[in-house]
């Protein structure tokens, strides 16, 4: 469901991704773990088409980002780590708006936002400006605005900022659910415990580079770590002196 085939991104001299290569399958949520300034965000803006690739390709349902931009994109939701909400629309208008840019059918979209504002618990704000949320709102909107389109494939970057431990355990529920009914994640995180927790494969991206990827035994095994936790695995792969 989503390919990258030797994809790299550059700036000068500096390889922000480097020769990645990763194949994942329909159904399967995959987290994308690595220090900061590792190459996340820059990956994801490269299979989002927000940044051109200096070489290589991305495949989104077999479509190409680059060849076929709207049907990749027609496909895929994505969550930004910094969204941009227009705070001057009601939720409502907001997610109204956002169904309209993916062609959803007029009568499916009113039933589509009833749907999702309820799920997210922000029915009763519906008719609220934007600008009147809260951090965890917004979050909770951007997602909505995702999924109005039921995708296929789902990218998020740093989902969990900014969401309270009920909210983080209702979205892991989500992304688990969808997973079970094919949707593929692809979930960019700073938190190892997340990806260790509903994860079923892991990629760890160091200075532009993939440096290991598989289940969570697969790189306790690589990492050398016979006990312990994913946060071990990963800190002996990457160098202790890392930031997380």
């Amino acid at each position: 469901m989503i390919h990258l085939d030797n994809l790299s991104k550059h700036y000068g001299k500096l390889a922000a991704v480097d020769s990645l290569n990763l194949e994942i399958p329909a159904g399967e949520i995959f987290g994308f773990l690595g220090p900061n300034g590792a190459g996340k965000t820059t990956t994801i803006k490269v299979m989002m088409g927000i940044l051109r690739a200096t070489s290589g390709r991305v495949l989104l349902g077999g479509f190409d980002v680059e060849l076929e931009p709207q049907k990749a994109k027609a496909i895929t939701g994505y969550v930004p780590d910094r969204p941009f909400i227009y705070e001057k629309l009601t939720g409502g208008e907001f997610l109204k708006f956002v169904g309209a840019l993916h062609h959803v059918a007029p009568a499916t979209l009113e039933e589509r936002i009833a749907d999702l504002l309820e799920q997210f618990e922000l029915f009763a704000w519906k008719e609220e400006l934007v600008e009147s949320y809260s951090h965890g709102m917004k979050q909770r909107l951007i997602l909505c605005a995702a999924l109005i389109h039921e995708p296929r494939i789902l990218i998020v970057d740093e989902p969990m900022v900014g969401i309270d431990p009920k909210g983080a355990r209702q979205l892991k529920d989500l992304f688990l659910s969808l997973a079970k009914s094919g949707v593929t994640l692809f979930l960019s995180t700073h938190s190892v415990g997340v990806a260790e927790e509903i994860c079923h494969r892991v990629g760890i991206i160091h200075k532009g580079k993939l440096i290991a990827s598989g289940t969570m035994a697969e790189l306790r095994r690589l990492a050398r770590v016979d006990e312990g936790n994913l946060e071990s695995a990963f800190l002996q792969l990457t160098g202790d002196n890392v930031e997380l």
